[in-house]
């Protein structure tokens, strides 16, 4: 490792536990520190400037420097700086942010439990639905379904259900309530001929059959992403949930929408339920839900749900679950002016505005000769990187195509995100115009044109 002397680089490497990073690697090439944040993009301390194609981790949706945002957050340290939850005590934030996010909701929801992550979300959402079940006599009713390459979270519950080798390995997990299903991946999973719609018809088949086999008594939820995010931008095919939604409420499965990265406009829509017809039982969300400014979740649940708790809570004596910080009234209040500002700037009209020239910027890469498959809705997409476009032969792992492209783009000034099998993602921020719609896809044009010649002299790739 060089000698940094005292600089803040070998600093972060003495001190700093990153998470998602390859430890070994951090020691020798250091960080990669930012310093501040204007609009869609981010400078970083040698006062090289990027654009941020991810929104940090899919979740400052109002870029950086929103003013507004930091308005609202002062306010409220000033007034209230800290507050909580427990025994009935509450903060004004904490009810106008309830109450507007059910008047938001894709479907009617009886209360909004807050939590600091969708981590915790998630976790708070396992929990929830074994009280349920307990309350309702049904002790037996535990196990949840989730999907292969599905992301939810890193706690042991919410760790659990994610559906990725990285977040599991030598953690030791799953732990064994938790199942996962098929991944609705059309352009990897579709056998020669199949259409969208018999897959997705191959796809509940197939999580009808393991809730057979494991005894529809047992199991108690099925929790998705509207669209897959971190396991790689994956959109359901046609008709997916509909038929996931019959096979749930058929054996009386609960439906958790995880709308940690979908919510709050992604997708077009508010919501991504809306944008694929979900009607959860329960919906967990964060990220956007204060552009991320601060950290705050929230967990929305249906009145037969609440039912039970207010039943078991008058038994027990109490709700035994909450968080030191839940409804932090100054996350709270930035949150609650986040989403106020959603309609105010009608974000989900500049939205579906904007939308069109990114999804066609996408699609533009399609024949690209690194190109096998170019995704998205609304304002998320993903481009996936293979070998060979005609067979969808993959480069060899080894080889970390993916994070060579991600380090390539940055070079070129544009920060985006390698995903598990050569997959790169593009979340940007909702702010962002058709000018720095096609400025964020320049600069990854001429990216991935210079791996393309990078590859092709090294005698990696089928691409002529």
């Amino acid at each position: 490792m060089t000698d940094r002397g005292n600089s803040p680089a070998s600093r972060d490497i003495a001190h700093y536990l990153h998470p998602y990073t390859n430890l070994a690697v951090h020691e020798q090439s250091g960080p990669h520190i930012v310093t501040r944040g204007r609009g869609i993009y981010v400078t970083d301390d040698a006062g090289k400037e990027y654009i941020e194609g991810l929104a940090g981790l899919w979740c400052a949706s109002f870029g950086f420097g929103e003013e507004e945002l930091v308005d609202a957050a002062t306010k409220q340290m000033r007034e209230l700086p800290y507050y909580h939850g427990f025994a009935g005590k509450s903060v004004h934030p904490a009810i106008d942010l309830a109450e507007l996010m059910k008047e938001i909701a894709p479907v009617p929801f009886s209360k909004v439990f807050f939590a600091n992550s969708g981590s915790e979300a998630n976790d708070t959402a396992v929990k929830m639905v074994w009280y349920f079940n307990n309350a309702r006599g049904r002790p037996e009713k535990k196990k949840f379904i989730s999907r292969l390459r599905g992301y939810h979270g890193v706690t042991v519950a919410a760790g659990s259900l994610t559906g990725l080798p990285y977040a599991q390995k030598d953690f030791d997990l799953p732990l064994d309530f938790v199942r996962h299903t098929m991944t609705p991946d059309f352009y990897r999973g579709a056998e020669d001929g199949e259409s969208e719609e018999d897959f997705a018809s191959r796809c509940a088949q197939a999580l009808e059959d393991m809730i057979v086999e494991e005894g529809p008594e047992t199991v108690a939820a099925f929790i998705a992403e509207p669209v897959m995010g971190a396991g790689g931008v994956i959109l359901p095919p046609r008709t997916y949930f509909e038929k996931v939604q019959a096979v749930l409420k058929k054996y009386e499965v609960l439906m958790i929408a995880d709308e940690v990265i979908c919510g709050f406009g992604r997708t077009g829509n508010m919501w991504g339920s809306q944008s694929y017809h979900i009607k959860p039982d329960i919906l967990t969300c964060a990220k956007a839900l204060s552009s991320a400014y601060l950290p705050i979740s929230a967990v929305m649940i249906t009145d037969e749900i609440y039912q039970a708790f207010r039943t078991n809570s008058e038994k027990l004596g109490i709700f035994g679950h909450g968080y030191t910080y839940t409804a932090h009234p100054a996350c709270a209040a930035v949150a609650l002016r986040a989403q106020q500002l959603m309609q105010e700037r009608d974000i989900l009209g500049h939205v579906r505005a904007v939308a069109p020239r990114f999804q066609a910027r996408i699609q533009g890469f399609a024949d690209h000769p690194l190109v096998g498959h170019a995704r998205g809705v609304g304002l998320i997409g993903a481009l996936e990187v293979v070998a060979d476009k005609d067979s969808k032969r993959s480069f060899d792992p080894a080889a970390k195509i993916g994070a060579l492209v991600q380090q390539t783009a940055q070079d070129h000034g544009l920060i985006v995100r390698a995903l598990p099998g050569d997959i790169v993602g593009f979340c940007p921020p909702l702010i962002i115009t058709e000018a720095e719609v096609d400025e964020m896809f320049d600069r990854f044009t001429r990216a991935l044109d210079e791996m393309t010649r990078q590859l092709k002299q090294q005698g990696a790739t089928a691409a002529q």
